[in-house]
């Protein structure tokens, strides 16, 4: 079955072909690293992981090159080196691996290339350079603007009228622009602020170029698919078009663009004001990583998902059931050749989660009740699904006994295990029961069974 996604641009799915199968070529934008990433930007960092995953099965794993910035300079970065007194490239480096290692949680397997904004600066004077050459760009009082008058496809991503691009914009009223929507590629630093050498004087890159010179110099002029989340639309990815088409003679960007939905929160939109934000790092001390994967692929990656304590459970218990399978299964060797589908089919189309989901579901019920030969086939469906959508990726026994917690350790729980089954071997079914029972209270939960007695935290 061919790939097919929705494409921003065109407003239609369309059947996806890449330029060169040998080299598939995808970009989606980073976070800023200047504090703790929430939930929200999680979503789209797993939900291209899942497109990523699918690439490299369609194309070859070493055929797919794919990119996520990291801005490593910004107002809110200076902003907390101020606040702090701590040094804007020790804030940068940190919260850059905090951000690793969450991703890292959840599965994400990390991308092909990870460029930082402040390691190719000079590749943005020199694309800065070309746009101030070719007439679209032009420098005013130390900072270099954007013309977007000069740019007939300005607005072609986004489908907005003008008064709603300066509105939505947000842009600065400055006497030295030519038009009120014209943004900045170069900007003049501030006593005291991180500066780099140019030819206007020293400064820094505004945002929206970074990640235009970053995709020429790590992808090329024209990449397959650029990703990212509905809020960068505009006016973010619509200044990147601008700015790489003008550069490039017209070239576009991107052949495909995709872009994931909003992340509410019990149904109301997430922000530091309502006091709502859930990070990522603080929900990994309390649920597991693939709960929280689970969560994010529930829903369609270009619908809204409304983020509840309900959908964390209904997530841990959908994989509770999946685990349940492989542990049944877990002496039994996976039958080679056999896939999952179903699975895969629903993801070909527009990544299909909640589709890939009742698959996945269809294939944990029959992992349950297989039997004789039909036992390998069943762990390999499930084992190659979890694969491609980035779950199932530990140990069923591990999955139940791990995470000691505020519970009883591992090695306390097999030493009352075992005092059980001495107990009933001597008929003394009362301290069974309430050995049992015991650890029912601390959150373990008993199951016997022909192989023995296993266990597994509530």
């Amino acid at each position: 079955m061919p790939l097919r996604f929705t494409d921003t641009m065109a407003r239609e799915k369309r059947e996806f072909t890449p330029a060169d199968p040998k080299r598939v070529t995808m970009y989606a934008c980073g976070p800023t690293v200047y504090s703790y990433a929430h939930i929200g930007n999680a979503r789209p960092a797993v939900a291209f992981d899942v497109l990523f995953r699918l690439l490299r099965r369609t194309y070859g794993e070493g055929a797919v090159v794919y990119a996520r910035n990291l801005t490593d300079i910004d107002d809110k970065i200076i902003a907390a080196s101020k606040e702090t007194g701590e040094d804007w490239r020790a804030i940068t480096e940190r919260f850059a691996q905090i951000y690793r290692d969450d991703t890292a949680a959840l599965n994400v397997l990390p991308v092909t290339h990870e460029p930082l904004a402040t390691a190719h600066i000079p590749d943005m004077v020199a694309l800065i350079g070309r746009l101030i050459e070719s007439g679209h760009a032009y420098a005013a009082e130390g900072h270099v603007l954007f013309s977007v008058t000069a740019f007939d496809g300005y607005g072609g991503l986004s489908r907005r009228n003008r008064d709603d691009m300066i509105a939505g914009a947000r842009v600065e009223v400055a006497p030295y622009k030519k038009d009120p929507a014209d943004f900045v590629l170069w900007k003049p630093a501030k006593p005291g602020e991180p500066a780099w050498d140019s030819p206007w004087g020293q400064g820094r890159p505004g945002w929206h170029l970074e990640c235009s010179a970053m995709i020429e110099t790590v992808l090329g002029e024209t990449i397959d698919i650029h990703a990212g989340g509905q809020d960068l639309i505009f006016p973010h990815h619509e200044n990147e078009i601008a700015q790489s088409c003008c550069a490039h003679g017209g070239a576009p960007l991107a052949r495909v663009w995709l872009h994931n939905g909003f992340l509410s929160m019990d149904a109301e939109k997430m922000s530091k004001s309502l006091g709502n934000v859930k990070l990522v790092h603080e929900l990994l001390e309390h649920w597991d990583g693939e709960v929280l994967r689970w969560a994010l692929l529930s829903a369609h990656y270009r619908q809204p998902l409304d983020w509840t304590d309900a959908l964390l459970e209904q997530s841990r218990t959908a994989l509770d059931r999946a685990y349940t399978a492989l542990r049944r299964l877990k002496d039994v060797t996976p039958a080679g050749g056999v896939t999952a589908d179903g699975v895969i089919a629903a993801l070909e189309d527009d990544l299909n989660t909640p589709q890939a989901f009742a698959e996945f579901a269809a294939l944990v019920g029959a992992a349950n009740t297989a039997s004789g030969d039909e036992m390998a086939a069943a762990k390999a469906r499930l084992l190659d699904a979890g694969a491609a959508l980035g779950l199932l990726q530990r140990d069923a026994e591990a999955w139940f006994t791990g995470g000691d917690g505020d519970g009883p350790a591992a090695e306390e729980i097999e030493a009352l295990i075992q005092k059980r089954k001495d107990a009933r071997a001597a008929k003394d079914f009362a301290e069974a029961d309430r050995i049992r029972d015991d650890l029912a209270d601390k959150g373990v939960i008993l199951e016997d069974g022909p192989g023995g007695t296993s266990w597994k935290r509530a």
